[in-house]
């Protein structure tokens, strides 16, 4: 090593660094012109970057996730004995929770809610577009733990259950698989609950465009009638663009529908600007049936995608949000 160094230094000409390094790797493996391979495999990492790149970053929302989750059992580690005499034992892991969100929304996306003040004092069904993720649910729960010391429960697919490690996580935040029931008693106790009609399918298969894809689904407004709740709708600027997925491929379509599990491929985790915005209460009305509240809803958050969202979606636009200082109206 010693040696190999002093020969790069000694002579009249020293070499540079990057050239010295080329030198001892020649001499260690053999290999004549290794600086051409080191060359042409620089140039193959820069140009592939981007791609590499923008499958990479939603990783970091996984991460969050899975730090989430390790905040949770350090925290019931160190208060398991604690518990009998806690009227909440999670409590302060919620906080801890919702700060730790909050900051990374404020930070990576610049996150604003505005609305706020639409949201009834007791139970509510809030009512939202599903982005490719579910993140600006996430902040959204979050900065109104924050601000306002409310939670929200929300209902999610069976499949999100099974995921390795998420149970804990799960059980701290309300997360609820049905059934319709179990929703209705939620919303019979005071509380906020939100559902996402479309689910998985508007997840992975809307696009840009921003399509609504509840099909024909009622069971949401059934449970805001049977537990006599309004319901809120509720929409994120930019959803799309800070995370998109590859379902326009058919054959991740004809996948999903044989199997029922996510397979579709994510890409993004883009630092863009969301806005959730949160629209006037839908009242409950008695002789509504669920049909007409499904529909009403749908034109609600229909109504919030055409005010603060241009369509088609654009990721350098809404990237270029970031750096505007006049927040849009509600």
């Amino acid at each position: 090593m010693t040696g190999g160094n002093e020969s790069c230094t000694a002579g009249p000409m020293p070499m540079s660094y990057l050239t010295c390094l080329t030198y001892i790797l020649e001499e260690w493996t053999g290999v004549e012109h290794i600086g051409d391979y080191l060359s042409y495999a620089f140039y193959i990492v820069w140009v592939l970057f981007p791609l590499i790149l923008v499958f990479v970053l939603p990783g970091v929302i996984v991460i969050l996730f899975y730090v989430s989750i390790l905040v949770l059992h350090i925290y019931k580690r160190k208060n398991e004995l604690k518990e009998a005499y806690s009227h909440d034992f999670w409590a302060g892991a919620g906080e801890t929770l919702a700060t730790l969100w909050d900051g990374h929304g404020r930070i990576w996306h610049g996150y604003e809610l505005h609305g706020v003040e639409n949201i009834p004092q007791g139970a509510g069904l809030v009512v939202f577009y599903h982005g490719a993720t579910p993140v600006d649910y996430i902040y959204f729960m979050a900065r109104l733990h924050v601000t306002q010391r409310r939670h929200c429960s929300v209902v999610a697919d069976h499949f999100v259950s099974r995921l390795p490690g998420f149970k804990i996580l799960l059980d701290v935040l309300g997360v609820l698989h049905g059934p319709k029931e179990a929703c209705v008693n939620t919303l019979k106790k005071g509380r906020l609950l939100a559902i996402a009609p479309g689910g998985v399918r508007e997840a992975l298969f809307s696009d840009e465009m921003y399509t609504i894809m509840w099909s024909n689904r009622k069971g949401f407004a059934q449970v805001a009638i049977d537990a006599k709740v309004p319901i809120i709708p509720m929409f994120t600027q930019n959803v799309r663009e800070g995370f998109r997925t590859l379902g326009g491929i058919k054959i991740f379509r004809v996948l999903y529908e044989r199997i029922r599990l996510p397979v579709v491929p994510l890409y993004g985790g883009f630092p863009v600007k969301l806005r959730t915005f949160i629209g006037e209460p839908i009242p409950y009305e008695p002789n509504m049936t669920a049909e007409e509240l499904a529909a009403k809803t749908q034109a609600a958050v229909q109504a919030l995608i055409d005010k603060h969202q241009k369509i088609p979606g654009n990721i350098f636009r809404a990237l270029m949000e970031r750096f505007q200082t006049q927040k849009k109206e509600d």
